[in-house]
């Protein structure tokens, strides 16, 4: 596994729970994850979203950011959560439909909205755009050393991210039966490593959410994982 693509092949698609947001009552077995996964990204493609591209995205305890992070990631964008302003121009936006503000989106940015239907035909609304997607992979061809995430002027390739994903799961004991539950921000690439990406590498859960529970604790107040010497 080189790249976040290969982590949802066509093969790792199963009936164990992969990402559970308890708190929003929605449940993503590996067959429904990696498929929305895969739509997510085709969907991005039609915005723009090619290698290199910039996707700015909500730091927000909810699958949407999540599937957006392996959407994006399967088309070679490079993901920043946290404000679009931190970025140079990102190619989209994906975020809480009361958070945007078409009028004030760049020209050449395409909004994303999430959650409530943004009722403005320049926003694209992520639930009925992605529903209506092809469920296949998208052919992108990337390179582990490729940048997958941005966090102010840091990169970090889809190598990186790997590494420190499975230093997490050596450490922590990280398996199949293990529920990672992500209590920090997605601006910190160690809990992305650890919370997003470690539990779906060993085919565990990720839980997100408001004082999400699991096995492992990721991120927040009482963190099991270190993250911040992950990455």
């Amino acid at each position: 596994m080189d790249v976040l693509g290969d982590i949802i092949g066509r093969d790792r698609r199963t009936d164990a729970p992969a990402l559970v947001a308890p708190a929003v009552g929605r449940d993503y077995d590996y067959r429904r994850f990696c498929t929305t996964a895969w739509k997510t990204g085709n969907f991005l493609r039609h915005l723009g979203v090619r290698g290199g591209a910039g996707v700015a995205v909500a730091d927000d305890p909810l699958p949407e950011p999540v599937l957006t992070l392996y959407g994006a990631a399967l088309l070679g964008g490079v993901v920043s959560f946290g404000p679009p302003s931190e970025l140079d121009s990102p190619r989209a936006i994906v975020a809480p439909a009361a958070d945007i503000d078409a009028e004030a989106v760049e020209p050449g940015t395409k909004p994303v909205a999430y959650g409530d239907d943004p009722g403005d035909p320049t926003v694209a609304y992520f639930e009925r755009d992605v529903w209506s997607e092809n469920p296949t992979e998208p052919p992108d061809h990337i390179a582990g050393t490729d940048p997958l995430l941005r966090a102010g002027e840091e990169r970090y390739s889809h190598g990186d991210v790997l590494t420190a994903a499975r230093t997490a799961i050596d450490d922590h004991g990280i398996d199949d039966g293990t529920t990672v539950a992500v209590g920090g921000s997605f601006r910190s690439p160690g809990v992305v490593a650890a919370g997003l990406v470690a539990p779906i590498v060993a085919g565990g859960t990720v839980a997100v959410g408001p004082a999400p529970e699991g096995d492992v604790q990721v991120g927040g107040e009482g963190s099991d994982v270190e993250t911040d010497a992950l990455l």
